[in-house]
């Protein structure tokens, strides 16, 4: 059967994380097609006013997925149709909310990671910042971890979430070009260099996305 994923994000780098992750799935009951919003025609940015990961994740999956039909059984597949989706396909909608908690800094960015210093500020010019607050804490009191929520809405309005993190610390410096967002300075001492130096694969394999996406994936496959 077909499973097809609109992901509730405007953030390319993302669409193509879970891309690759969904790949891993080929040989199970789903065929699965991960679709970005702009795929489907679907504009949303809704207000982030959960207080944690979780929350803003169910008020982004959500606001897409009411934007697409649902009472009406025939309206919902000639939507699904006029999108490219197979009529007879599983449709449901699915949300991430990630970012990076540094306990030197009470949790922070957290949830406002992308909204850090300002929505448009470029990471490189957050990481810097950061790496300035942080100039005189010891390399054991530079603990921190990536989170990423998820959260699947089905059909019905049945929603399901899942997390997944993944532990490091904040190096001294911006290294790697592989990685997007805080990539650059989460330095994992494991494989001794940071996120953004990690091939997609290796890092995909320990991610908090792709831990959060996988036990997603895995309670849906229970279904």
């Amino acid at each position: 059967m077909d499973l097809y994923i609109i992901l509730a994000t405007g953030n390319d780098d993302k669409v193509r994380e879970v891309n690759e992750i969904a790949s891993e799935y080929r040989n199970g009951p789903y065929r699965i097609h991960v679709l970005s919003m702009k795929a489907v025609g679907i504009d949303s940015d809704p207000d982030e006013t959960g207080t944690t990961f979780a929350e803003n994740a169910r008020i982004k999956a959500r606001a897409v997925a009411g934007l697409i039909p649902s009472g009406d059984p025939d309206a919902r597949r000639q939507w699904q149709y006029s999108h490219g989706i197979e009529p007879e396909g599983e449709l449901i909608v699915v949300a991430d909310d990630s970012g990076l908690v540094i306990d030197a800094m009470g949790g922070m960015p957290g949830i406002y990671s992308a909204r850090y210093l300002g929505r448009d500020t470029s990471y490189s010019f957050k990481m810097n910042h950061i790496l300035e607050e942080m100039k005189d804490v010891p390399d054991e009191k530079r603990t921190a971890r990536f989170v990423a929520a998820i959260a699947a809405v089905l059909p019905d309005g049945t929603c399901y979430d899942a997390t997944g993190t993944m532990e490091g610390r904040i190096g001294h410096e911006i290294c790697g070009a592989n990685g997007f967002g805080y990539d650059p300075f989460f330095y994992l001492p494991a494989y001794g260099k940071t996120s953004a130096e990690l091939q997609p694969d290796e890092k995909n394999k320990i991610s908090h996305r792709g831990k959060g996406i996988r036990a997603m994936f895995d309670q849906l496959e229970r279904l």
